[in-house]
């Protein structure tokens, strides 16, 4: 197997994420800035700077973003956030996650064919969070895989589902994408299309979860209310955890009806890690 190799910025993020892991295992016993940085061999000074410069926030604010009564007090505000968006269109025009809306399902004839004769491209990029795969056919993009830690294993996540497909490499195609993948404030940005392969169940929830803003949370039941099946939340968090295009299809701001997390694919500590980060810009762009 090729090992990923680490930037700086990875490694960054690798010590960022087990400070996070541990903020959010420790939250209600209030840890302090030491506790945490001797957590990730770092003294205080120096974690305090690199967490800032991560998160744009201190690790102490950063840890309110992930106790559950954040939690319950977002969901409190923006429990009608998807009914919102439905009735007055994409919300904060200017923010990149809102322009991901157009998509097209894949056709009868592909299931039947298992995509033989798609070409794929792909590109291992660096992001704020780690190394993430990113893949693209001529019809928009079909993957994004948030966590690398072996190129071949992710390889082969992103062609399970295209089993006929060809795999190109071609990350000066993909790069586009993933230099506008973290950006909050895009005006210059077009949409992309997502080419999605799943049931017309699990397209209706992704759809939903593309109308919630950055800095938004919503529970699961609150998905299922917004696609008119209310009573469907387990049957919603099946199709959440099927997401194949991670952050772009944003699965990582639905969570548990009391505050909890929840699962995600890519782990609990990224899916905070994400959450805490949005909410971070997010109060920095509303002040």
């Amino acid at each position: 197997m090729t090992p990923v190799p680490h930037s700086q910025a990875d490694l960054d993020y690798i010590r960022v994420e087990r400070a996070i892991a541990f903020i959010a295992a420790h939250y209600t016993q209030q840890p302090t800035l030491e506790a945490i940085a001797a957590h990730v061999h770092l003294s205080p000074f120096h974690f305090n700077r690199l967490f800032s410069k991560w998160a744009a926030t201190s690790p102490q604010r950063f840890m309110r973003f992930l106790t559950k009564e954040y939690a319950k007090q977002v969901l409190a505000k923006s429990g009608n956030v998807l009914d919102a968006t439905y009735q007055a269109g994409l919300s904060g025009a200017s923010r990149l996650h809102d322009l991901f809306v157009t998509y097209e399902a894949m056709t009868p004839a592909e299931y039947k064919d298992q995509a033989a004769g798609m070409q794929i491209v792909y590109g291992f990029h660096a992001t704020p969070f780690g190394e993430c795969l990113i893949s693209l056919t001529e019809r928009g993009i079909c993957g994004l895989i948030q966590e690398v830690s072996e190129r071949e294993i992710a390889l082969m996540q992103l062609q399970a589902p295209w089993p006929g497909a060809t795999l190109l490499p071609n990350p000066t195609k993909t790069e586009p994408v993933a230099a506008q993948l973290f950006l909050h404030v895009s005006d210059t940005s077009k949409p992309f299309n997502l080419l999605l392969r799943g049931t017309n169940f699990q397209i209706k929830v992704w759809e939903a979860l593309l109308r919630i803003p950055a800095g938004a949370m919503v529970a699961y039941q609150d998905v299922a209310a917004a696609i008119g099946q209310p009573r469907a939340g387990q049957a919603v968090g099946g199709a959440v955890g099927a997401n194949a295009i991670g952050y772009l299809i944003p699965c990582h701001r639905v969570i548990q009806q009391h505050g909890g997390p929840g699962g995600y694919r890519w782990g609990t500590a990224r899916k905070q890690a994400l959450l805490g980060w949005e909410a971070a810009h997010a109060e920095r762009c509303s002040k």
